[in-house]
C-alpha cells in the first residue's frame, strides 16, 4: 500500500500532471493513503477531556456517544480551536529555474509542495496565504480559509515565474504585518543569496516568535556536483559567468558545500528556525510529514 501510495508524490510522476488542484489532491490522498491516515475534516473545536456530570451543568454539552457506551454521564469540558493560519513565502528569484538532470526546477519543485501543503492545511480548516517575493515586489494573496480562495492560491502559485534577484528589506516589509496569534509560516527557498538577504530575512521572521519552517530546496547535481570536463556556469540571477574544470574543483566545491551546509542549519536551529533540507528528485513524503508533525506541535 505505501509503495503504491508513494508512486502518487515522485516529482517526475507529479511533473505529467499540468492541472494543479488535481495534482494537490493526488498528493494529499496517496501520502495518507500510504500512511493509513484520514482527514478531519473542518473539525475547527475539539474538546480537552471529559468530566462526570455535576448537577446544574449545561445538558447540552453531556456527550450521549459515551453515555451509551459506558451508561454514565459525561460532559465534554474545555473546547479548543484547533484552526490555525499558514502562511507561504516563497523564493521567487531567477536561481529557482535551476534545473536537475530530471528535468524539474526548484520552483517546479516548490510548486508541487506549496500546492499540496495548502490543500492539507485547507482541508483542516485552517487559512493559507501566499507570499512570492520577487525583486523589488512582493505578490500576497492574504489568508483565507474557503474553498474559492484555494481556487485562486493555485491561480497565483500557478503563474509565479522564477526571475530576477531576491527583493531587498523593503519590498519584503509587508511580510511582518497582519500576523495572526496562531500561525505557521513555511518559507521555501534555495538560500542563493548575494549577501545574507535571505538569512536577513528569516532571523527577523524567526524573531518575531512564530513557528517558522525553512524549506531548503536544493537539486542532485547541486549536491554531488555531478559534472565531467571543463564547463561554463553562469549565475541565473546575475549573468556572470564561471568556467571550471570540474574534475580539479570537485572536492573543493564538495568540502565548502558541505561546510557551508552543516554552518546554515546551525544557525537556524540556534534561532530556532526549523530546518529541513529537501532534494528535488525526492518525493514529498517528507515535507508532508514534516509539516504535519509541526502543525500538530503548534496546536
Amino acid at each position: 500500500m505505501a509503495d503504491n501510495a508513494n508512486k502518487f508524490i515522485d516529482p517526475k510522476v507529479l511533473a505529467t500532471i499540468k492541472n494543479l488542484p488535481l495534482l494537490a489532491k493526488t498528493v494529499v490522498e496517496g501520502f495518507l493513503a500510504g500512511q493509513n491516515q484520514s482527514l478531519r475534516r473542518g473539525a475547527g473545536l475539539e474538546f480537552s477531556q471529559y468530566r462526570s456530570y455535576q448537577p446544574g451543568d449545561d445538558l447540552r454539552q453531556l456527550d450521549w456517544k459515551m453515555f451509551a457506551r459506558s451508561d454514565r454521564y459525561y460532559i465534554r469540558e474545555a473546547e479548543v480551536d484547533t484552526n490555525i493560519t499558514v502562511r507561504f513565502i516563497l523564493d521567487g528569484s531567477a536561481s529557482m529555474g535551476h534545473e536537475d538532470g530530471n528535468g524539474i526546477s526548484k520552483m517546479d519543485y516548490a510548486r508541487f509542495l506549496v500546492a499540496s501543503l495548502a490543500y492539507l492545511a485547507t482541508t483542516q480548516g485552517d487559512a493559507v496565504g501566499l507570499y512570492v517575493l520577487h525583486e523589488n515586489q512582493l505578490i500576497n494573496l492574504t489568508p483565507r480559509s474557503d474553498n474559492m480562495h484555494l481556487q485562486r492560491f493555485w491561480h497565483q502559485l500557478t503563474e509565479v515565474k522564477p526571475q530576477g534577484k531576491f527583493p531587498d528589506a523593503q519590498a519584503a516589509a509587508n511580510l511582518f504585518a497582519d500576523r495572526r496569534q496562531k500561525e505557521l509560516t513555511v518559507f521555501l527557498t534555495d538560500l542563493y543569496e548575494q549577501e545574507a538577504e535571505i538569512t536577513d530575512l528569516l532571523f527577523k521572521l524567526g524573531a518575531q516568535r512564530h513557528e517558522l519552517l525553512l524549506f531548503h530546496l536544493m537539486s542532485r547535481n547541486e549536491l554531488e556536483f555531478a559534472y565531467d570536463g571543463t564547463l561554463t556556469f553562469e549565475d541565473l540571477e546575475t549573468g556572470q559567468t564561471l568556467q571550471v574544470s570540474t574534475s580539479t574543483q570537485r572536492n573543493t566545491y564538495l568540502q565548502r558545500l558541505q561546510e557551508w551546509l552543516t554552518t546554515t542549519e546551525r544557525e537556524m536551529r540556534n534561532r530556532q528556525i526549523v530546518y529541513n533540507q529537501f532534494i528535488s528528485d525526492e518525493p514529498l513524503d517528507k515535507a508532508l510529514r514534516t509539516f504535519l508533525q509541526q502543525r500538530l506541535a503548534h496546536i
